[in-house]
């Protein structure tokens, strides 16, 4: 069974972008969670084909963890690292994080999957790219937003319904 909703804000006057969208998916909160949470496993998923490899890495556990993925995009010249800063983590209904390149405090985008049990077997996941908080001018001009579009991040949650009936 897949529904899919999406959404799409922009208001380049305030700065608030986001694009969310949502699918059920024939599996149980916790499977989703247990690969939501494992970074290791976030390349299955990644319907933007920037995630390589996790990089010294573990199981997300709590919110101010900090992970490390290993990453390539032309939109930063090639391969590069990024720290990803969980601010959301709530056992088998969201987990989210900012991500900064490795080394530097998040400059404002963030990612939030949010998972809505559906009975016991399946679950809707809503998955949220928000870059509403990037305030840094010249990085704003620097990078085109959003570096995800919609259609990738429906292919993510694709990705994640194959990954978790594969487990």
């Amino acid at each position: 069974m897949a529904r899919h909703t999406s959404e799409h804000d922009h208001d380049p006057g305030t700065h608030e972008a986001r694009i969310v969208v949502s699918r059920v998916i024939d599996a149980p909160a916790g499977d989703l969670f247990d690969l939501l949470t494992n970074p290791a496993r976030h390349r299955e998923f990644d319907g933007s084909g920037f995630v390589r490899s996790e990089d010294r890495s573990f199981r997300i556990s709590r919110v101010g963890d900090v992970f490390t993925m290993n990453m390539e995009g032309a939109h930063m010249g090639g391969e590069y690292q990024t720290d990803n800063h969980v601010t959301a983590y709530e056992q088998n209904k969201m987990v989210g994080w900012k991500t900064a390149p490795a080394g530097t405090e998040p400059p404002g985008w963030e990612w939030l999957w949010e998972l809505q049990a559906q009975g016991s077997g399946a679950t809707e996941v809503t998955l949220t790219y928000d870059w509403g908080k990037v305030t840094d001018k010249e990085l704003l001009k620097k990078v085109s937003f959003p570096l995800v579009s919609k259609d990738q991040l429906e292919q993510s949650l694709g990705l994640l319904a194959g990954a978790v009936a594969a487990s």
